[in-house]
């Protein structure tokens, strides 16, 4: 697999994405989010979505340029609808208002309906730990295509249907914690596939519900398991409160539409620490509970206890230095985008 610098695979996707018809500051922020999953090792939500977004704005399922509009609120909460645009604009916009928000009012909640895929969840919510403020995401994939079974079943019913928090902290890296219901997000078996590898044992079934390691079988009629294992009921639960929060409040609903349009409905809230407690010493004693939490001796098999977030911020520091690890399959649909759109010599391909 070829290693790129971030900056280069940043531009690769801001150029690819001006090529199919984004403007130019929505190219930079699709392909800002994409490469900052990459750093942090969340390879599944990186550059290697942006030929499947390209095919989505082919299809018009993906609208660049869309509207973006609140259509109810309060002081402390907003409803919006991206008309279709990228998740990453309409999301990022949705966060910072709800941000102001919560500035003024001390908590406010926000919910998006009608837009793109928005990604790794942790980029929302760490945009308001930056600003002094615990905060909480939630996505649902809308009424497209599923790919998670209930516990218990044999087929699709749920999306992976993701849940994040993130808080501020004296840390040098931020603590958050971001996981999918399922026992693995979809892109990470795309992205065992896109490398020839199997998945581990648990997490998916084959279209006749039995178990396999085969990473094509979720495309051939497969399901993700939810998160647990034998105790995946919990997965299930929690995968089902994020599709009412998502699903239901938003107003997408449930189940499958026919045309398979994806859309992210979430659901986001923020809370102001300024308005329980001093954030100084909130953020110094969320410090002092990382490292009271390291401090635990290693279990066999372990060298050292992580806080949530700190893997992330280990690898996007080893990244930025020594740069991304593409595997071959990325690198080629890249390489026949940028072909395709005279740009090969531009971005060095």
């Amino acid at each position: 697999m070829p290693t790129v610098r971030a900056e280069r695979l940043t531009e690769i996707a801001a150029v690819l994405l001006e090529h199919a018809g984004a403007p130019a500051a929505e190219a930079a922020t699709v392909a800002r989010h994409c490469i900052d999953a990459n750093l942090v090792g969340h390879d599944s939500h990186g550059i290697i979505q942006i030929p499947s977004y390209i095919d989505r704005i082919k299809a018009g399922h993906i609208v660049p340029g869309a509207k973006w509009e609140i259509v109810q609120e309060s002081p402390t909460t907003t409803v919006v609808d991206g008309h279709w645009g990228f998740g990453y604009v309409a999301n990022e916009r949705a966060m910072k208002l709800t941000i102001e928000k919560a500035e003024a009012q001390n908590v406010a909640a926000t919910t998006v309906f009608r837009q793109g895929h928005i990604g790794r969840l942790a980029n929302y919510p760490l945009m308001a730990a930056r600003e002094g403020m615990i905060a909480m995401i939630t996505a649902d994939s809308g009424r497209s295509p599923k790919h998670v079974a209930p516990f218990g079943g044999a087929t699709a019913r749920l999306g992976t249907n993701p849940i994040c928090f993130a808080v501020p902290s004296d840390l040098d890296g931020p603590m958050f914690f971001d996981m999918a219901t399922s026992a693995a997000a979809a892109g990470k078996v795309s992205l065992a596939a896109a490398r020839g590898e199997a998945v581990p044992p648990g997490w998916i079934i084959d279209k006749n519900g039995n178990p396999t390691t085969d990473p094509k079988a979720l495309k051939a009629g497969g399901a993700l398991l939810p998160l647990g294992g034998s105790e995946g009921y919990k997965g299930y639960g929690l995968a089902a409160m994020v599709e009412i929060f998502c699903g239901l409040l938003t107003g997408l609903g449930f189940g499958v539409e026919p045309t398979g349009r994806h859309n992210d409905g979430v659901f986001m809230a923020v809370f102001k620490v300024a308005a329980f407690r001093p954030l100084d010493s909130f953020k110094r004693e969320v410090k002092e509970f990382a490292e009271y939490l390291k401090a635990t001796p290693p279990a066999a098999g372990f060298k050292e206890v992580l806080y949530p977030g700190e893997i992330e911020h280990r690898r996007e520091r080893d990244r930025r230095a020594n740069g991304v690890p593409i595997e071959d399959a990325t690198w080629d649909a890249l390489r026949t985008l940028a072909d395709g759109y005279g740009a090969k010599e531009r971005l060095g391909f």
